[in-house]
């Protein structure tokens, strides 16, 4: 069903996906990587965690999709780590959750906002990774080409800011582009290019240019020995940054689990079997925590 719910002010979209024949379910937040709405792949994992028992809700984040806020197509940590706050507040007022069994679950660059927000939210009781983008200073100089690369985006980013802050204009480059060199991913992904799988009209492919300053500065391997709940990560070597996981995992200060199977990065958004693989897994690791 379609959900509206209130972030500091600015309206959320949601899909909330309901167990059938279930009263007071457990509930989970969930939501995908970043610049994306919910139709990319959070609807599939909620639609999919429904069907194990859970009250699932995916949504669109403040400036993205169906949801309210400018400005609009902000990779911004701190408004999406509210929004998740916010989120788990919804789930917890509703009639049909039992707000004492809330979990989160983050596929891709939403690992690290949902890892905030249950390090500093004790309502939250069980936190499960999927495919998890994880980073900190050095992880990204690996990921980005060295300390000058990184270095130069940030005096892009920080650039384009002055420019939003002084005029209200946003510059905007693809996210991903197999032939524009200023692409936030300048490669040939077929998840977000394909219209059949990622490249949704839902998802106008546009990167704020302003974002890399809060993006590359975020340091989400330093929030894992604040996270005393439950955790599991799921994740293959021909992911996204696996040592990111190690990192996060080794540091964790709770019960924590593991899985490594196969896949590479996208096949986790919406390929077979990586999707059941992580959803079952998921499954299983909150029927054990909530």
């Amino acid at each position: 069903m379609k959900v509206e719910f209130d972030s500091d002010g600015v309206e959320l979209v949601g899909n909330l996906y309901l167990p059938q024949g279930q009263d007071r379910a457990p509930g989970v937040v969930v939501a995908g990587t970043w610049t994306s709405v919910k139709e990319m792949m959070a609807d599939r994992y909620a639609e999919r965690l429904a069907r194990h028992g859970y009250a699932a809700l995916s949504f669109d984040f403040t400036g993205f999709g169906e949801s309210a806020g400018e400005p609009r197509d902000v990779e911004s940590p701190r408004r999406k780590i509210r929004d998740i706050h916010s989120a788990v507040s919804f789930l917890a007022g509703h009639s049909a959750v039992d707000a004492e069994r809330l979990g989160a679950l983050g596929i891709c660059a939403a690992a690290m906002y949902m890892s905030d927000n249950t390090a500093h939210d004790t309502r939250v009781k069980s936190l499960a990774l999927v495919a998890p983008w994880l980073h900190d200073a050095g992880i990204c100089e690996q990921a980005y080409g060295g300390a000058e690369a990184v270095a130069a985006k940030i005096e892009l980013g920080e650039r384009a800011r002055s420019r939003f802050d002084e005029t209200g204009e946003i510059d905007y480059v693809p996210v991903v582009s197999a032939t524009d060199e200023r692409a936030a991913m300048p490669y040939d992904i077929d998840f977000y290019l394909d219209p059949a799988r990622g490249g949704i009209s839902a998802w106008p492919n546009r990167f704020a240019v302003m974002s890399w300053v809060d993006w590359l500065t975020f340091d989400s391997i330093a929030l894992a020995p604040k996270i005393s709940q439950p955790t599991l990560l799921v994740h293959s070597e021909q992911g996204a940054i696996p040592e990111g996981a190690r990192s996060f995992h080794a540091g964790l200060a709770g019960p924590k689990d593991l899985l490594w199977t196969e896949g590479t990065q996208f096949d986790f958004y919406d390929q077979e079997p990586q999707v059941t693989v992580a959803v079952d897994t998921v499954a299983a690791h909150f029927a054990r925590t909530l």
